[in-house]
């Protein structure tokens, strides 16, 4: 049965922000392809899932070479999507990738050199079979290649059509400050910064939003929820085959006895203001005017649906933001730290 939007999808549910000072709105709420889309799962529960955000108003859908697993296949199945669905709406949706983490063998797939990100660029529009993304990005920033050079690879993909904005994701304040520098001295702007971001990773607040906010550029923040720890998943241990069970990007170490009691308590606020736990985390994220859009994953129909609740209740009284602040503490969960702190 070939696919319709819903002719309401912009109905107000999911409110736009503007990214940073660019023309570019993005939805309060974007969907990542990280987990969960690769061939490991049905392409038929993607399909439900993808169709379900864009009917709800979510234009955007983030993706990266090695997203998967294995490596490519977030993209592949993206891809097919798209023929089967979502060509007719090409022009209302925004879709990014990345290069930067290991790719392929030797040393051409893997860090930060031209090279590497403009021969990703290729392999990632041959995988979703599309002549350009919405935005390319610096996966994380590499010290061993100048970031000139870097910077210089987005700005030929922009350039040549690849790409229409330029991205990076876990550079320092300092590095992001040289990153603008460098593409405004090029002619192409910096658009967006993609930081890690939630309740127990509180790093971008020291310094990294002031910069974006001075910069005009805009921010996206991935793992807002932790990748699951704040939710109502891990509030009594670690079932049986969820992510942390499997020694993942979220091994069991990270949800420590203290991790968990805030955790616990973060539950009770939320459920106080009449949202679920994911719920308060995802307006907590969104609560600062700098912070365009939060990213979300979703592994079924109804997963995507609540998580998308949380934009019915975005208000913080002082004293909500008060209490949080005792248990939105750092849990030591920032796995990305080695490139955000370069």
């Amino acid at each position: 049965m070939s696919y319709a939007a819903d002719p309401s999808r912009y109905d107000g549910r999911t409110p736009y922000n503007r990214c940073g000072r660019s023309g570019l709105e993005l939805p309060a709420i974007s969907l990542g392809l990280w987990q969960n889309f690769g061939h490991d799962r049905p392409l038929e529960t993607s399909r439900a899932i993808v169709r379900r955000a864009f009917d709800l108003g979510v234009t955007h859908f983030d993706l990266a070479n090695n997203y998967g697993p294995p490596y490519g296949s977030a993209e592949e199945n993206f891809g097919a999507l798209l023929r089967s669905d979502l060509r007719p709406y090409r022009d209302e949706l925004v879709i990014s990738t990345k290069a930067g983490y290991d790719m392929w063998p030797g040393p051409y797939g893997d860090h930060g050199s031209r090279k590497y990100l403009l021969a990703s660029l290729d392999q990632s529009l041959g995988r979703m079979g599309l002549d350009y993304v919405d935005i390319f990005y610096s996966h994380r920033f590499d010290p061993g290649t100048p970031l000139e050079e870097t910077m210089g690879a987005l700005d030929t993909a922009v350039r040549q059509g690849k790409a229409l904005y330029a991205g990076i994701s876990s550079y320092s304040a300092a590095r992001t400050r040289e990153a603008h520098a460098i593409l405004a001295r090029l002619g192409t702007p910096l658009l967006i910064h993609q930081p890690s971001y939630s309740m127990l990773n509180r790093w971008i607040e020291a310094e990294l939003l002031e910069a974006l906010g001075e910069l005009g550029v805009g921010c996206i923040v991935f793992s807002p929820l932790a990748q699951g720890m704040l939710t109502d998943r891990y509030l009594h241990g670690v079932p049986e085959g969820s992510r942390a069970s499997q020694r993942g990007s979220l091994g069991p170490e990270l949800l420590s006895e203290q991790n968990l009691e805030r955790i616990r308590a973060l539950n009770e606020i939320a459920q106080g203001r009449g949202q679920t736990l994911a719920q308060l985390a995802l307006a907590w994220a969104l609560r600062d005017p700098r912070v365009t859009s939060a990213l979300i994953g979703a592994s079924s129909v109804e997963q995507l649906e609540a998580n998308l609740g949380a934009l019915a209740r975005r208000d913080f009284t002082l004293d909500e933001l008060a209490e949080i602040d005792r248990y939105a503490v750092d849990g030591g969960i920032d796995i990305w730290a080695a490139s955000s702190h370069e």
